[in-house]
């Protein structure tokens, strides 16, 4: 586990360089949720999860997460290469025919790391709650972690599935919202607002922890550890993560409009010289 603040930093320098090369290298793929993501996934992997890189599907005795949001795959697959679950070599593969690193995440190339298919939005908490129960039957006290963006709270099955964990007391479950106000069309609100989600969270059941700057590793670091502390008193837990689409470079920041479309060669070229080189490029 890295509990150093200035080596997760430089680990995050280098997963945004990784999605960049990989979405560039593609030409498809989702750059912007990628990035906003970037301080979360790097928490979790390199210093709160417990975890075993030597892959087993059945996950006993160890924190299992799922990410419902599986268009945000680069950087998933980037903290899993960096945290030893394949080489890192591999990531070069990323969408392309015959490769174990789909634009999704899929279970049938059997890539380490991945334990559900994530293509379709809103389905990702519902598994999770199934495993959070699965681990209580087997008396299995390691917890469970799924991340849904706030787009994806406009599927139906997200909130049968928070009705349930509510209800049912399913108090071994982590979930984070990616809050970056964005998607492939535009805006949250002008889509479709979601309006007040602590206040729908609570009236869940849930209880909610809030980041203000999700790109500050040092707070999604403290949330996280305060959420842990939390479990197992009767309620799931909601951390609701405030991000900024594109964080790290600088023209996508903030905007939709780099939700699913790649750089091209001039672009990447810019990104890659606003983020620092620091575990060596696949």
């Amino acid at each position: 586990m890295v509990e150093n603040i200035d080596k997760l930093t430089n680990i995050c320098s280098q997963v945004r360089r990784d999605i960049v090369r990989m979405v560039h290298g593609a030409q498809s793929g989702h750059p912007g949720g990628s990035l906003g993501c970037v301080e979360y996934f790097v928490s979790l992997y390199f210093s709160i999860m417990k975890h075993d890189k030597n892959f087993k599907m059945d996950g006993l005795n160890e924190d299992l997460f799922f990410l419902s949001n599986g268009h945000i795959s680069p950087v998933l697959y980037s903290v899993l290469a960096r945290s030893g679950y394949f080489h890192v070599n591999e990531l070069k593969s990323f969408r392309q025919i015959n490769s174990r690193l789909q634009g999704h995440p899929t279970t049938h190339e059997k890539l380490p790391g991945i334990r559900i298919a994530s293509g379709s939005l809103g389905q990702g908490l519902s598994v999770a709650l199934g495993s959070a129960l699965s681990k209580k039957l087997n008396n299995d006290k390691n917890i469970i972690y799924c991340l849904c963006g706030d787009g994806e709270l406009q599927e139906g099955q997200i909130w049968e599935a928070l009705m349930y964990a509510g209800s049912k007391k399913v108090d071994n479950i982590i979930l984070t919202i990616d809050v970056n106000k964005q998607q492939i069309c535009g805006s949250t609100d002008d889509i479709l607002s979601l309006g007040n989600l602590k206040e729908k969270f609570c009236a869940f059941n849930w209880e909610v922890f809030e980041v203000n700057n999700g790109n500050n590793i040092t707070d999604v670091l403290s949330a996280l550890k305060r959420s842990k502390k939390s479990l197992h008193k009767g309620y799931p837990i909601c951390i609701l993560l405030n991000t900024e689409m594109g964080y790290g470079v600088d023209y996508m920041m903030g905007s939709h409009k780099w939700h699913g479309i790649a750089p091209n060669d001039e672009q990447l070229e810019i990104a890659l010289q606003q983020l620092s080189e620091t575990l060596g490029d696949y």
